[in-house]
């Protein structure tokens, strides 16, 4: 990591917002004086950061960011929920998501970790721009952050050493791709990560698949979805205190079905109900179960089951 000098601490600040467009004001919050490699690439050493009094603070930024901390002085929040830093979490955050910060009033030791901050500017037109919609771990709350073993801790340092190793070398038509490849490699890695978290989470993961599962038998239970509406992955989400994108990924996981799979599998089993129990029309289903056009109705349940709404009643 860098080997910058020490401050007396991060700038102080008053309750307040704070936005920032480049990675290089990233090295302007910390109050770390070291010069730019990279205009579209910034790694932090909270090594060489002293954390002081901030007040209390809402950091959203123009850029990907990556942070991995042994310790934190202060209370960080993001999704209204608290992160706890001191046995090493890592979390990533997307462009203009918000993190909040706290004062604990507590002394505390030195920080350890690192942070990694690239523009989206870096990757767009290569092929990690249109991959970074898979890695749905950038819109996972901090409650879910990435909870490291010490071989992950490694895999992962030495991935962001080697794209620091590579911000110090002079910018040439190379230095492009080299950093993009870098920093793909490292995203892999933390999707292997949370792969293996989701495994070692089996017992309260099959704990959230239960409640999801009452969730939607009473949702579509109570009838009116002609009123309600269909629920959403975001509704769902919810109920559980989980962010959409690490449920779906959650019941994938576990089931091989995503959180919209799940409503819809509830959706098709209630239309077959009701179309082998009444003779109601099918654009009178369709309307009664929430949707504005039948035709929505239809090719969905043709989708999900091989048959037309019409040819599954009278075949059955």
């Amino acid at each position: 990591m860098p080997h910058c000098q020490h401050n007396e601490a991060i700038f102080v600040f008053m309750s307040t917002n704070i936005h920032l467009h480049t990675v290089e004001e990233l090295f302007k919050f910390f109050g770390l004086d070291q010069p730019v490699h990279h205009p579209l690439v910034a790694i932090i050493d909270f090594g060489q950061v002293r954390e002081a009094d901030i007040g209390n603070i809402k950091i959203s930024t123009d850029f990907y960011t990556l942070i991995y901390k042994t310790y934190n002085r202060n209370h960080v929040k993001y999704g209204r929920k608290l992160v706890d830093f001191t046995n090493g979490s890592l979390i990533c955050l997307a462009p203009n998501q918000t993190l909040e910060m706290d004062d604990d009033t507590e002394g505390s030791p030195q920080p350890l970790g690192w942070g990694l901050g690239f523009h989206p500017d870096l990757i767009r037109g290569t092929p990690l721009g249109d991959k970074m919609k898979s890695y749905s771990f950038f819109s996972y709350e901090v409650s879910e952050a990435l909870h490291l073993s010490e071989k992950e801790k490694q895999i992962l340092m030495d991935c962001v050493q080697k794209i620091e190793a590579e911000l110090h070398e002079n910018i040439d038509v190379h230095s492009q791709s080299i950093l993009v490849s870098g920093i793909e490699m490292l995203l892999n890695y933390c999707s292997r990560f949370y792969g293996r978290q989701f495994i070692t989470r089996k017992t309260s993961n099959n704990a959230v698949i239960v409640q999801v599962e009452k969730l939607l038998n009473e949702y579509f239970g109570l009838g009116d979805l002609s009123e309600r509406g269909l629920p959403t992955v975001r509704y769902l989400a919810e109920q559980v205190n989980l962010s959409p994108n690490y449920l779906s990924d959650l019941l994938k996981k576990e089931t091989g079905k995503n959180a919209q799979d799940h409503i819809h599998y509830h959706l098709i089993e209630e239309a077959k109900n009701i179309l082998l129990s009444s003779s109601r029309s099918v654009g009178e289903i369709a309307y009664g179960l929430g949707f504005e056009y039948p035709q929505y109705f239809n090719k969905l349940f043709k989708q999900k089951t091989g048959k037309t709404p019409v040819a599954f009643r009278n075949m059955n």
